[in-house]
């Protein structure tokens, strides 16, 4: 049974949340392997005094929730097809990618975030794959491979190149043949999930604002991917630009939950190996997924076996098997909100509220 003290506070977080402007829209939803438990809009799409409420099928960036949900699902998709290993060297692969302190670097060591990669660029984007290709290829390692793991969104770019080259379409196409079509929790008419919107949504999409180096500063972004990066990449890149609602987002929730039930990438040996914490120092990345820390966003009442991610326009999802419940918080902080530091702690109070649900 659904105990209602804890779906009664995780409300009054994200109410108070509105109120302090972190956010001004959210969908929330959590529920177990069979089905949602709960699942609630708050707020309005914007913070203007006359926009419209947010509701339960509010359309949001997911961000870097595009790393688990989208580049690492097809990338297992592959492994478990024999068409890529996770230990095939970068070098085999990019052309560009050389040098000694290089050489050792593999598919999963970009997986994992410690392929030595700093996390952005130092210059603006550019404005096509081959270049963006060869900056990555050629900056400077800031530590040794698999010393440290620092997260990279460097990395996952090129894993949506190998993507890309590795099955012949493009990453947003692999997506929906990989993932997408095989969401057999949910019916194919309620499924959004995908890079970009198209145009009959765009009014249950919940905008976004551009950073201050975004040269699409001052203008709202509605289906429009919010990353620069992979805004230069016309919304389809390895770490960013997948769009969703909480609905479907709860779906692959459900589905990872029960891995016995599903075929690749959802299989129970695919999800163990993506959610296998590295052996890494220090690291608690797995494949393309984080795991619980008691100091992570996920709060401290997870049990250990839980994996999620996290997105920079205020989206999460987090799924622990040791409780049989997974958690999505979608919002649009990235629209005048608060900072990633209020976020961060208000998702903490978020989990830690249905900690008894």
């Amino acid at each position: 049974m659904l105990p209602a003290n804890a779906v009664h506070d995780a409300r009054l977080v994200l109410r108070d949340a509105i109120q302090r402007r972190i956010f001004p829209a959210a969908v929330a939803e959590f529920g177990d392997a069979s089905s949602p438990l709960w699942r609630e809009a708050f707020g309005t799409l914007t913070f203007d005094d006359d926009a419209a409420p947010a509701a339960e099928r509010t359309i949001f960036d997911l961000a870097s929730l595009t790393k688990p949900l989208a580049t690492t699902m097809v990338l297992l998709d592959l492994v478990e097809r024999r068409r890529l290993r996770l230990d095939e060297r970068l070098e085999s692969i990019f052309p560009e990618w050389r040098g000694d302190d290089r050489a050792p670097v593999t598919v999963l060591d970009l997986l994992e975030h410690a392929s030595g990669l700093p996390a952005r660029l130092v210059d603006l984007p550019p404005e096509t794959r081959r270049e963006f290709e060869h900056d990555i290829c050629t900056i400077a390692l800031e530590y040794p491979p698999r010393t440290q793991s620092i997260y990279s969104d460097l990395g996952f770019l090129l894993l949506g190149f190998l993507v890309a080259d590795r099955v012949g379409v493009p990453l947003d196409r692999a997506f929906t043949r990989a993932v997408v079509d095989r969401l057999d929790i949910i019916e194919a008419a309620n499924r959004v999930l995908g890079f970009g919107v198209s145009q009959a949504a765009l009014t249950r999409v919940a905008p976004t604002e551009p950073m201050d180096e975004d040269p699409r500063r001052g203008r709202r972004l509605v289906g429009k991917v919010h990353d620069n990066y992979a805004a230069a990449l016309r919304g389809v890149a390895g770490h960013a630009g997948l769009f969703g609602d909480a609905e479907t987002v709860g779906g692959v929730g459900r589905m990872l939950l029960r891995p016995d039930r599903w075929p690749a990438p959802f299989s129970a040996a695919m999800t163990k190996l993506a959610t296998t914490r590295s052996s890494v120092p220090a690291s608690s990345r797995a494949l393309g997924w984080d795991t619980m820390l008691p100091t992570s966003s996920c709060g401290t009442r997870m049990t250990p076996s839980a994996f999620g991610h996290v997105g920079f326009t205020g989206t999460s999802l987090w799924i622990d098997p040791g409780r049989d419940r997974y958690f999505v918080l979608l919002t649009n902080r990235a629209c005048g909100g608060g900072s990633p530091d209020a976020m961060r702690e208000l998702r903490r109070s978020f989990h830690d509220a249905l900690g008894d649900a």
